[in-house]
């Protein structure tokens, strides 16, 4: 099932447990990092980077593919991809063979067979969305604009 709402988003995040990232990047100005270093402060979260390129990323072992991690641990909660649209489908049915529940397709990671094919397996899919965005916004980091006000009362200070 596709997930349209902000309602739908917010109660996978929440079952979630475990995140394999697909394509996450050491370098700390990659977006695939910055989402993998937010989440996995987050308490209730365990995150693994898929990458075959990377033996860790801060002192986190990385998997070569999803089958690897799958292997030793079971498959993920949810697959987090940054990858290119037309790398899509082929990691769908990694995703699906695995047995992953969900799939998160990060902004502009949009290949529709590749969201078809996940629908069509019965996965929870969230396309053209930023899973660290999402989260933030869920747990009061950001405003449902996407920004942080840095308000902690809903009152105005005296001018």
């Amino acid at each position: 099932m596709i997930l349209t709402t902000p309602a739908q988003r917010r109660e996978l995040l929440a079952r979630v447990r475990t995140i394999a990232i697909v394509g996450a990047s050491r370098n700390p100005l990659r977006p695939s990092y910055t989402v993998f270093s937010y989440l996995r402060r987050q308490s209730g979260y365990d995150v693994s980077p898929i990458n075959p390129t990377i033996a860790e990323i801060d002192g986190i072992k990385a998997f070569p593919s999803l089958k690897a991690y799958a292997d030793e641990r079971g498959a993920p909660d949810i697959v987090d991809v940054f990858r290119k649209p037309s790398e899509l489908v082929g990691l769908v049915n990694e995703t699906i063979a695995v047995g992953a529940p969900a799939i998160w397709f990060q902004y502009g990671v949009i290949n529709p067979e590749a969201i078809a094919l996940a629908d069509e397996a019965g996965m929870s899919v969230v396309v053209d969305r930023c899973m660290k965005v999402e989260h933030a916004r869920f747990c009061g980091g950001l405003s449902m604009g996407g920004l942080n006000s840095g308000l902690i009362t809903s009152r105005r200070r005296p001018a």
